[in-house]
C-alpha cells in the first residue's frame, strides 16, 4: 500500500512539473510574440538557472542509470563499492528529483514574471536566482549522511593521482569531463552572487553590471582552467594506473586521448582566430599563417585535431569502454546483458555524433572562435552531452560487469544485482619500479610541454594576425 501511495504521489508531482514547464514555455513564447519581451534566455541571470538545470539533469540521469542497471541485473553497488544500506532506490531518487524540479520551475517562473512586470515587485529580480543558489547548496549538503560519501569521492577525484583511482573515481572523473558547461555556469553564478550583481535592478540606470565576465582573469584564466581541469584529472588517473599496473595498454593510450582533448581546448582558449573570419578577409597584409589560396595553417591544424580527438574518443568508447566492435559477434560483444541488439547499434551511431558535440563544448565561451557554440545553444549542447554520458554509463558498467577490463577488481566474478555478500580483500600493491616512474614522468613532461608550447605559439600567432607584432 505504501509503495502504491509513493507512486501516486510521484505521478501527481510529475504532472505538476509538466504543467509548470508548459507555463514557463508559454509565457516566454507568448511574451516574445505579443509584447516583444525577451525570453528568459536573454535575461541577465539566465546562466544561474542553466547551472541549476544542468545539476538537475545530472540527478535525473543518475536515477535513470540506477533504474536501468537494476532492471538488467548489473550490479552497480558491487562495482562502485557502495554501502548498500545508504543506496537509494530509483523511486526515491525520482522523488527527490521531482521536488527539486518543482522548486526550480517555480523560481524560474517568478523570475520571468517579475522581469516583465506581470507581478508586484515584492523583491528585486535577482533574489529569485539567489534563492535557487541557496536551495542548491542545501540539497548538496543535506542529508549529510548520504551526501558525505559523495563529497569524499569528489575530494578523492580532485586530489588525483595522490589517491589510488578506483572504478567509481574514474567514473566520476569521466562524468566531470561531460559537465564542463555546468561548471562554467557555476563559476559564473559564484561571481554573480559574490559581486553583488543580483542586487542590481535589471531596469536600473546602472548600465555596466557583470563587468567581471569580460576581464582577463575570468576569460583567459578561470574559464580555460575549468575546461582543462577535468581532462587533467583523467590524464593523471591514467598515469597513476599505469604506474601501479605497468600496462601501457590501455592506460597510456587512454591518457593520450585526454592529452589530445587538452590540445583542442588550449587552442580554443588562446588562439580564437584559427578559422578565417570576415574581418581577416577584409584586412590586408595580416595573414602571417596563410598559404596561397587562403588556407590558414591554424585552421588546418585545429580542424585536424578536432576530428582526430572526436574519432579517437568515439572509438575508445565503443571498443575499449563498451567492449563492442568485435567482428565475430556481429560487431557487438559477447554475453550482452541488454535484451535487444538494436539498442547497441543505435547508441554506437548516436555516440559518434555526440562525441563531436562534446569536443565543441570544450571551447571556452566568448573566445571569438568560429566553432564556438552560440550562447542560445549552450543549454542544448549541455543537455546532449549529459545524455551521451548517461548512455555511455549504461554500457560501461555492463562491460565492467562482464569483464574486469582495467584490473580494478582482484576477482573476475561479479554477483548479480543485490547479491553483494562479498568482502573485498585486495592484494597489496607492488611498488612501481624506477623505470615505470621515469616513463610516467616523461609522459607528463611531454604533455605539459606540448600544452605550454600550444599556448605560447597560439598567443604569438594571434598577436601577429592582429598586427600587434
Amino acid at each position: 500500500m505504501s509503495a502504491n501511495c509513493l507512486m501516486c504521489s510521484l505521478g501527481y508531482r510529475l504532472g505538476m512539473c509538466f504543467i509548470l514547464s508548459l507555463w514557463v514555455c508559454w509565457d516566454c513564447i507568448w511574451g516574445l510574440v505579443k509584447d516583444g519581451n525577451s525570453t528568459i534566455g536573454g535575461r541577465p541571470a539566465f546562466p544561474v538557472f542553466r547551472a541549476g538545470a544542468g545539476l538537475l539533469l545530472v540527478h535525473w540521469f543518475w536515477g535513470l542509470s540506477v533504474f536501468v542497471w537494476t532492471r538488467h541485473r548489473i550490479n552497480y553497488i558491487y562495482l562502485f563499492d557502495f554501502n548498500p544500506r545508504i543506496v537509494d532506490t530509483p523511486i526515491t531518487i525520482y522523488n527527490d528529483c521531482v521536488d527539486e524540479t518543482l522548486v526550480f520551475l517555480i523560481l524560474m517562473l517568478l523570475y520571468y514574471k517579475a522581469g516583465v512586470n506581470d507581478m508586484p515587485q515584492l523583491l528585486p529580480d535577482g533574489f529569485y536566482p539567489l534563492f535557487l543558489v541557496l536551495y542548491i547548496i542545501k540539497e548538496l549538503i543535506f542529508p549529510w549522511r548520504k551526501r558525505a560519501p559523495l563529497w569524499k569521492s569528489i575530494w578523492n577525484v580532485v586530489t588525483s593521482p595522490v589517491v589510488l583511482p578506483t572504478f567509481f573515481l574514474t567514473y566520476v572523473a569521466d562524468v566531470f569531463t561531460s559537465m564542463v558547461k555546468v561548471f562554467q555556469d557555476i563559476s559564473w553564478t559564484l561571481c554573480f552572487v559574490i559581486s553583488g550583481d543580483f542586487l542590481v535592478p535589471e531596469n536600473s540606470e546602472y548600465t555596466q553590471p557583470r563587468q567581471w565576465q569580460h576581464t582577463v582573469w575570468y576569460k583567459n584564466v578561470v574559464i580555460p582552467l575549468i575546461c582543462l581541469f577535468p581532462l587533467w584529472i583523467r590524464l593523471v588517473q591514467c598515469l597513476r594506473k599505469y604506474a601501479d599496473t605497468r600496462q601501457r595498454l590501455p592506460h597510456l593510450a587512454n591518457a593520450f586521448k585526454y592529452a589530445l582533448s587538452q590540445t583542442v581546448t588550449l587552442f580554443g582558449a588562446f588562439h580564437p582566430l584559427y578559422l578565417l573570419s570576415q574581418q581577416n578577409h577584409e584586412d590586408d597584409g595580416q595573414h602571417a599563417t596563410t598559404y596561397n589560396g587562403g588556407v590558414n595553417l591554424f585552421q588546418m591544424f585545429w580542424v585536424g585535431a578536432f576530428v582526430t580527438s572526436s574519432l579517437y574518443s568515439w572509438f575508445w568508447d565503443v571498443y575499449m569502454d563498451w567492449g563492442l566492435f568485435r567482428p565475430k559477434h556481429s560487431f557487438l560483444g559477447p554475453r550482452l546483458m541488454y535484451p535487444k541488439r538494436v539498442y547497441y547499434y543505435c547508441v554506437i551511431f548516436a555516440d559518434l555524433f555526440l562525441r563531436f558535440m562534446w569536443v565543441l563544448t570544450l571551447i571556452p565561451p566568448q573566445s571569438g572562435a568560429s566553432f564556438e557554440v552560440p550562447n542560445y545553444l549552450a543549454a542544448v549542447t549541455m543537455s546532449l552531452e549529459l545524455l551521451r554520458r548517461t548512455l555511455w554509463g549504461f554500457f560501461r558498467l555492463e562491460h565492467e560487469h562482464r569483464h574486469n577490463t582495467s584490473g580494478y577488481r582482484s576477482v573476475e566474478f561479479v554477483p548479480l544485482h543485490f547479491s553483494t555478500g562479498h568482502v573485498h580483500k585486495y592484494e597489496k600493491k607492488e611498488r612501481a619500479g624506477w623505470s615505470v616512474l621515469a616513463e610516467v614522468a616523461a609522459v607528463t613532461t611531454a604533455v605539459l610541454s606540448v600544452s605550454v608550447m600550444s599556448v605560447i605559439v597560439a598567443h604569438r600567432t594571434s598577436q601577429v594576425e592582429k598586427g600587434e607584432l
